[in-house]
């Protein structure tokens, strides 16, 4: 296997991208406004909200909801894994059609090999992330059938217990952004087959796409302004202000 120096450049880039922003994201969101950091009040307080509550068909309906997405995001990463390695078997004419493809690197049969390799092993990350997410919000389900009715909201044991019901569903939410990204930095190693520098490039792009996204959209200042009528509504109300960490 002939790897270039080009090719070890990308490859480093590549990892170095999707390591270096997941530790980013990690620190970030310890002081910056997020849509994990945000999204971790409103659990808590909708994990507060449920104690009081003595039927919790909707809450059940929304976590379903979740759960599907993720159950869906699951089948088909098995799905297109078989895909991946299938093309193993076929390395030749991939690399006939990439060839094909003007202003495309030259194919070296090992490397190719290696490429596809470094696919399917993200597709199998994404997959044990999108499962550990499932059983994660399996085990919320069962904490919320065990938990008992807090009519009024004070009783600190159950709030307590209601902030570590958001602590789990926090975690499986994460899990679950952990798989997404996975097909996000999938897309880049895609670019590889084409040329190291599309690599490089696209790895780039990917971070900023994921870093606009979490930090800077739309949706993460709609979520956070929605975080301050939350905590005025809590304390015209005489009721604790929430504010935690998320885990990430």
């Amino acid at each position: 296997m002939t790897i270039t120096f080009l090719d070890g450049l990308a490859l480093f880039c590549f990892i170095g991208s999707w390591l270096g922003y997941t530790f980013f994201a990690r620190k970030k969101a310890k002081n910056t406004n997020c849509i994990a950091r945000c999204l971790h009040q409103h659990r808590i307080h909708w994990m507060r909200m449920l104690m009081t509550k003595d039927i919790r068909v909707s809450e059940v309906a929304l976590l379903a909801n979740l759960e599907r997405n993720i159950a869906f995001f699951a089948s088909t990463t098995l799905l297109v894994l078989a895909g991946v390695l299938t093309l193993f078997a076929q390395v030749d004419q991939v690399e006939e059609v990439i060839g094909s493809i003007p202003y495309s690197a030259k194919a070296d049969h090992a490397l190719m090999q290696a490429k596809l390799a470094l696919l399917a092993g993200i597709f199998v990350m994404a997959f044990f992330q999108f499962t550990w997410s499932m059983r994660q919000y399996g085990f919320l389900n069962v904490m919320i059938g065990a938990a008992p009715v807090d009519k009024d909201g004070k009783n600190e044991s159950l709030k307590a217990y209601a902030k570590q019901m958001a602590t789990v569903q926090d975690q499986a939410a994460h899990s679950y952004n952990y798989g997404l990204r996975s097909y996000y930095f999938s897309i880049a190693a895609l670019c590889w087959f084409f040329h190291s520098w599309l690599l490089i490039a696209a790895s780039l792009f990917v971070v900023y796409t994921l870093y606009h996204r979490e930090f800077k959209s739309k949706a993460v200042v709609a979520i956070t302004a929605a975080q301050g009528h939350l905590e005025q509504y809590m304390a015209s109300n005489n009721h604790d202000v929430l504010k935690d960490e998320p885990k990430v």
